[in-house]
């Protein structure tokens, strides 16, 4: 049971840190900052000042393509450099995704990159969330979405040369999808989540988004 001084969640905002100093340590295709920094503890004190390094990333739009009528998804296999090391393959299959650029809607963004990396034009785009990738260290704010598209055509090798994108697009039948997340041949935050949302709402997206 809770105290009577019990406090709730959300004790503290934006205004309760106080950043000293903030210094960009590296510039390449990605920023990295180092933060000295300071802000209240639950017990009533100040922490002493800390550091620590952030990896600025900026938003980005990802978006489950789905085909009602044949319940079917696309999923993109392409090389992930953060998964060298490990066991698995660095070819994963993902989401049609994007940085959110200056002045674009996340509606914007999936449009562009589903052409540019499927080949996809989406008819219906309902939001699923907006979640923090890894707030312990960056910035980057997924924005998720499904996606209508027809999968009949869907296909072939895609991407932009400039940008070293090779990207292989799959139509994968739904319940294949999702048992591709119990053994683990997905195994990435967006692809999850849109994934089990789609579980949870696909009879009315079904409904509502399939031919009459």
């Amino acid at each position: 049971m809770p105290t009577e001084n019990a406090v709730g969640p959300f004790q503290f905002g934006q205004h309760d840190v106080r950043i000293e100093r903030r210094e960009t340590v590296f510039q390449g295709f990605f920023r990295m900052d180092k933060l000295w920094l300071t802000h209240p503890r639950f017990g009533g004190d100040e922490m002493p000042l800390f550091t620590r390094e952030l990896f600025i990333r900026g938003d980005a739009t990802c978006v489950l393509p789905y085909d009602p009528d044949r319940d079917e998804v696309v999923l993109l296999e392409q090389f992930r450099p953060g998964v060298l090391g490990r066991e698995q393959s660095p070819w994963l299959l993902e989401l049609v995704a994007g940085m959110n650029e200056d002045g674009e809607t996340p509606e914007q963004v999936a449009q562009r990159e589903g052409q540019e990396e499927a080949g996809l034009q989406f008819g219906q785009l309902e939001k699923i969330c907006e979640y923090l990738v890894s707030p312990g260290g960056t910035t980057e704010l997924i924005h998720l979405y499904c996606g209508q598209v027809s999968s009949e055509h869907a296909g072939g090798v895609h991407g932009i040369e400039a940008e070293h994108e090779d990207i292989r697009v799959h139509v994968v039948a739904f319940d294949e999808a999702v048992a591709m997340i119990a053994d683990g041949r997905i195994n990435n935050a967006a692809a999850i989540i849109a994934l089990q949302w789609l579980q949870l709402h696909r009879q009315r997206i079904r409904q509502s988004w399939s031919a009459p």
